[in-house]
């Protein structure tokens, strides 16, 4: 995994990277914690600067954010509701998690999009009851700009300090992010298996 990932971006640069953000954000493949760390290192062999890396890894994810904002706006709270009671076994998200989801975002509006983009898997799904709260598109670009930014940054500086240490830890980078990997698939059919519907 490792390898394909540096490959893409040795190859298509600034767009490989922000390439690989948006897919994370949309279906992900590939965890950003792997991609941002990377690209930060290949900063340091002088192709692109740290600050190219940071942009295009903040404007890939903030375009992977999208789709999900549009989701939640033209479906409204009823519509996620509804997608949740059809598909929820396969999203392993129930009508109730919509309700608390959404309450939650009434709660915290704003600073929910900025925390949320600082945590693992959250970071997708809060643009959702943001796009069904009707969030103005404005505020929510910008609070999820904010919180993408310091986390892509964080993950890029990361690898840019380990500079050529990174070298002597890559060989085992690939096996981490693969078992990584496994372990999130192994979770997503634990959920569904054990997903218990709910009546509307």
């Amino acid at each position: 995994m490792e390898a394909f990932v540096q490959t893409l971006m040795q190859k298509l640069g600034p767009f490989g990277i922000g390439l690989l953000m948006f897919l994370e954000n949309v279906f992900p493949p590939i965890p950003s914690e792997l991609i941002m760390p990377l690209a930060g290192y290949l900063a340091t062999q002088g192709d692109m600067s740290i600050v190219t890396v940071m942009l295009a890894g903040t404007v890939g994810s903030l375009l992977g954010t999208l789709p999900w904002y549009y989701l939640g706006r033209r479906l409204g709270h009823d519509g996620v509701r509804r997608l949740a009671e059809k598909h929820g076994r396969w999203l392993t998200m129930s009508p109730s998690d919509v309700d608390a989801a959404s309450e939650r975002f009434k709660r915290h509006g704003k600073s929910s999009v900025l925390l949320g983009r600082l945590i693992p898997t959250v970071r997708t799904l809060i643009s959702v009851p943001a796009g069904v709260a009707n969030m103005p598109l404005g505020q929510f670009l910008l609070f999820s700009t904010i919180g993408t930014l310091i986390w892509t940054a964080a993950l890029a500086m990361a690898g840019f300090l380990l500079g050529q240490a990174y070298s002597v830890i890559q060989d085992y980078v690939d096996p981490i992010s693969t078992t990584v990997l496994a372990i999130l698939v192994v979770i997503y059919i634990y959920r569904v298996v054990t997903f218990k519907s709910e009546r509307a």
